[in-house]
């Protein structure tokens, strides 16, 4: 069996000011530095290795993953984007549709405006870390990516006995991988 330490970046500077940013970037700020040095703190407590590091191509992703494995090699991949929200994308996040009764999420939303669905976030991220997790049998991974795909992950593989996480900055999901499935272990807030 594996492991998988899925966890997402540090607060950034459309986090702040409350923007929409998937697809689009934005820096960590100070905040979310101090975040990822918690999440060091965290591994270096639990004497934790990795066999893998990855992260998304998005700049607060490797950014968080070189403060929390400084001078360490990792690679990036696409596959571990945020949810590409479309036209949407920079603006207030007050412009979010709705929550409809029943649903947990933005369903297919976006993708009448450019961006992505539900579903498409799910299978990208589980194609992408189903892979990571082959190469890697018996082995620690850490994969550092974003909220909005934390929690697309979160859906497709969720069981009804799990406590729902928290999708804070630098949260932690741990799940455990064998045979082609994932299930949630636990949900780590360092520092919070």
């Amino acid at each position: 069996m594996s492991r998988l330490y899925l966890m997402r970046h540090g607060q950034t500077l459309f986090n702040e000011l409350k923007r929409i940013q998937g697809a689009c970037d934005s820096p960590l700020i100070d905040l979310g530095k101090s975040q990822a040095e918690e999440a060091k703190k965290y591994f270096e407590s639990e004497s934790l290795s990795f066999s893998g590091l990855y992260s998304s191509t998005q700049e607060r992703a490797s950014d968080t993953l070189e403060i929390v494995k400084p001078d360490e090699a990792y690679t990036r991949l696409k596959g571990l984007k945020e949810w590409n929200f479309g036209i949407y994308e920079g603006s207030p996040e007050y412009l979010n549709p709705p929550a409809q009764e029943g649903q947990e999420s933005y369903g297919d939303y976006f993708k009448t405006y450019g961006g992505e669905s539900v579903t498409e976030v799910e299978e990208r991220m589980s194609e992408t870390l189903t892979e990571l997790m082959k190469q890697h049998r018996d082995g620690n991974v850490l994969a550092v990516s974003h909220g909005g795909a934390l929690y697309a992950f979160y859906l497709k593989w969720r069981k009804a006995e799990d406590i729902r996480p928290s999708f804070l900055n630098c949260c932690i999901l741990v799940y455990d991988y064998k045979d082609g499935e994932f299930d949630l272990v636990e949900s780590i807030n360092p520092g919070q």
